[in-house]
């Protein structure tokens, strides 16, 4: 034990980047959604590709399991140790690398958070769409989970603006995946495998990401209702009718209202019980407004009762400000389990209106929020006022069991954006076929035969 230490301490020399034993900060021992963690061995924060393939060479030949992690911002429990890991935290390897204008790619490492993405290539007249709740999540996770967020529904996912990674393999090696052509038929897409692979394969060490020119015009508009199913039930018309939307995300009353409260603001309409928040963009005001006008006899078909667009940046602010605060005001309220499933666009109504029958069945509080132009629900199962865990275990877990399989019979998925990580594991498994789960797991014997990397997760 002494000799590895001594080997680690010689990758890592300042102490301030290498916890051992009993220096290791608390917040790398403990999960928010997986209560039953595990010892580590150590956490070590390198600041170079150099010192991140070291550290796997080493961990690699001790047989020491690893877990990356990046701004800690995730929900599935991916990161959580169980026993003996050695955490490289990439949060340091922050730096903006470049901005090639010829090839319209920005070359960023993976520390690099989302939000400060956004603004350095706005600013700069360009564009990288996909806009996950969580501007503080960290660019590498982003692509572990193949992140989504709210302008999916229009521009497409992580995947979709990723051009290269270099990555370092769980024995030490380095490999480039993807390339800056624009077209591809050249072997297996090692790339895409990658995204999405939530650790389990290997460490991101550099990502070039696909920019596109930046929309020179926008508007938001929120649509209220007097209930969500005539929200939902609105969503297929919209799309179908040609509007596009950039964003279209939807929710109850009673969860803007925690919003509202946890934040002290008041969101823009206070009418009806349920909302669309939806962004349009486009190159010319006249297209916007056209669609603008479409929109409304879309949704007044649906029983809309009021479209209000927020023409003033600071209520347009408010309204987005407060969307993105709806997890962390659910969490804040009381116990729950946050889920992301996702279905095919015609089935959210359907899988809402079954939320609410769970929610009568079992007298637990459901509160749903979500991505409604890409059939992405965010389910909040909320404790509320039961005091025996008894009593709240087997209810959540039954509630569980019966909402993942009714996500299953409509042809949906357990995870769209948060990953598979721990807590949803079981579903996961459930929900796939065996062979399926057989050829993901033959893949991660051909790139980690050791089962050092992020064990025991997705998988």
């Amino acid at each position: 034990m002494k000799n590895r230490d001594e080997r680690i301490k010689k990758i890592i020399i300042d102490e301030k980047r290498l916890f051992l034993e009993d220096r290791i900060p608390s917040e790398y021992k403990h999960d928010e959604y997986v209560t039953d963690t595990g010892s580590l061995y150590g956490v070590a924060l390198p600041q170079n590709k150099e010192e991140i393939q070291q550290l796997v060479q080493f961990a690699s030949s001790e047989k020491i399991p690893m877990i990356v992690q990046g701004a800690g911002t995730g929900l599935s429990g991916a990161t959580a140790p169980q026993g003996g890991e050695l955490v490289i935290d990439l949060h340091l390897m922050n730096q903006i690398v470049e901005l090639d204008e010829d090839t319209m790619t920005l070359t960023v490492e993976p520390g690099v958070l989302l939000g400060e993405i956004h603004n350095y290539v706005e600013k700069r007249g360009y564009f990288y769409p996909p806009d996950p709740g969580s501007k503080h999540s960290s660019i590498g996770g982003n692509v572990a989970t193949n992140a989504g967020g709210m302008r999916a529904v229009k521009y497409g996912v992580t995947r979709d603006y990723i051009r290269q990674l270099d990555v370092i393999l769980p024995d030490g090696r380095e490999m480039s995946l993807g390339s800056l052509n624009i077209k591809s038929s050249s072997g297996y897409d090692l790339k895409n495998l990658f995204i999405g692979s939530e650790g389990t394969l290997g460490v991101t060490t550099l990502i070039k990401l696909k920019l596109i020119p930046l929309p020179k015009e926008k508007r938001s508009i929120i649509v209220a209702f007097e209930t969500l199913e005539h929200a939902t039930d609105a969503v297929l018309t919209i799309l179908r009718n040609g509007i596009d939307p950039t964003t279209m995300e939807f929710f109850e009353k009673e969860a803007i209202a925690l919003s509202e409260k946890e934040n002290q603001l008041d969101f823009p309409s206070q009418i009806g019980n349920a909302y669309l928040l939806i962004t349009l963009d486009g190159d010319s005001r006249a297209s916007i407004e056209s669609r603008l006008h479409q929109l409304n006899g879309s949704v007044r078909q649906h029983h809309a009762l009021e479209v209000l667009p927020l023409t003033d940046p600071k209520m347009e602010h408010t309204a987005w400000f407060l969307r993105d605060q709806l997890l962390t005001a659910v969490v804040n309220y009381t116990e729950q389990v946050t889920l992301d499933e996702v279905v095919p666009v015609p089935h959210v109504s359907e899988l809402y209106h079954y939320t609410k029958e769970l929610e009568k069945e079992s007298g637990l509080k459901m509160i749903s929020f979500g991505h409604a132009g890409d059939g992405n629900l965010h389910t909040c199962i909320t404790r509320g006022d039961i005091q025996d865990e008894k009593e709240w275990q087997e209810k959540r877990d039954d509630v569980l069991d019966k909402l993942y399989g009714k996500i299953q019979e409509l042809g949906g998925l357990p995870s769209a954006e948060h990953g598979i990580g721990i807590i949803k594991k079981k579903y996961f498994h459930k929900m796939t076929a065996p062979i399926n789960i057989e050829i993901m797991q033959q893949i991660k014997k051909v790139f980690d035969p050791e089962n050092l990397m992020n064990p025991n997760k997705v998988l």
